[in-house]
């Protein structure tokens, strides 16, 4: 019969001596995490990757140390050093959640507080209050979801296996220790129970795993097959006057929200001209990748022949091209010549 408490045994034992050193990380055993850097980090990992959010949190602290400098912060600054993390939705509810905590004080310490502030979901909410809060709370993100499955040979596809991986999780989470153990969970995904290839040798709990006993570890989890990305076309538009370049603030809601970017139309639900009388030119094209779709933006180019209709006209000097969103630079890219002339 399985004995769930030696699983977390054997898991925290494994953590204690291959523990992933992060920046938001207190040491196993060590002293409480403090709940900010824990919240920006898990908000900053969301569809993101370790490896790529790690600058982006250690110039976040170092700009903002505590949650109410971060929510006292100017909106557009705060969105100039989130451009290349993308869903740039989680920024503007980083900013509302910021200036909520700094209003009640503190965050809350229970995964139900933590879950009516704006962003956290149960995931977040639950990774909060188990890591900061040590909170026996059961938390389930993609690496835990793997390491579930293969433990109980679990054959459900994902996503129809989401509430049974997460309730078998449940049974696996203990009370002591929990922030350490949902730590763990995630660093077993991330470096031994990985998606292709487990390394199931030197697996802390392989003797508890049913898939690797069945031989179907490498297997799991099993997902259904996902339809392919439709794909959009639209237009960017790059104009010049003198030495300033049009941008314009993007909607605040909807994609790239709040950012500062090139006017564009027919890719977002805009159908819109222009922004201003010019000679345009077409230069090329670029490739982006959103979550549900394809986008192959047509940039055109020209120097401006009277005032623009939408937008404002920046100094080009004034421009950080490292502060636009992804999707944006790429247009910088095949505009290069007139943004350089």
């Amino acid at each position: 019969m399985r004995d769930n408490g030696v699983i977390a045994r054997d898991l925290l034992q494994w953590y204690d001596r291959h523990a992933r050193d992060l920046p938001w990380r207190m040491p196993p055993g060590g002293a409480t995490a403090d709940p900010y850097r824990v919240w920006l980090s898990e908000v900053m990992l969301q569809q993101t990757t370790v490896a790529a959010v790690k600058a982006y949190f250690l110039r976040f602290t170092e700009l903002w140390p505590t949650v109410g400098e971060l929510a006292a912060a100017e909106d557009a600054r705060v969105m100039a050093e989130w451009a290349g993390l993308g869903y740039y939705a989680r920024a503007r509810n980083l900013l509302a959640c910021a200036r909520a905590v700094a209003e009640m004080g503190g965050f809350p310490d229970t995964r139900e507080g933590l879950a009516a502030l704006p962003g956290i979901g149960p995931y977040t909410s639950a990774a909060i209050a188990s890591i900061a809060f040590q909170r026996p709370e059961t938390v389930v993100d993609g690496n835990v979801e793997r390491v579930v499955s293969r433990l109980f040979a679990v054959e459900t596809p994902l996503p129809r296996a989401k509430p049974e991986l997460t309730a078998l999780a449940g049974t696996i989470t203990p009370q002591e220790r929990p922030g350490d153990y949902a730590q763990a969970m995630m660093d077993l995904g991330a470096t031994i129970c990985t998606p292709r290839k487990p390394a199931c040798a030197i697996c802390p709990l392989v003797d508890h795993c049913a898939a690797r006993k069945a031989g179907i570890a490498a297997d799991l989890p099993r997902k259904t097959p996902k339809a392919p990305k439709p794909e959009r076309r639209g237009t960017a538009w790059v104009a010049r006057s003198g030495d300033a370049v049009l941008l314009e603030h993007r909607p605040a809601k909807g994609l790239l929200g709040g950012t500062l970017a090139f006017p564009s139309a027919g890719w977002d639900g805009r159908d819109l001209p222009p922004p201003g009388p010019a000679e345009w030119r077409d230069v090329g094209t670029v490739r982006h990748v959103f979550t549900h779709f394809t986008l192959e933006l047509t940039v055109m180019t020209g120097e401006l022949t009277g005032n623009p209709e939408r937008g404002e006209l920046i100094p080009l000097r004034q421009i950080d091209r490292d502060a636009l969103p992804g999707l944006m630079r790429k247009v910088w890219d095949v505009a290069r010549p007139i943004l350089t002339a």
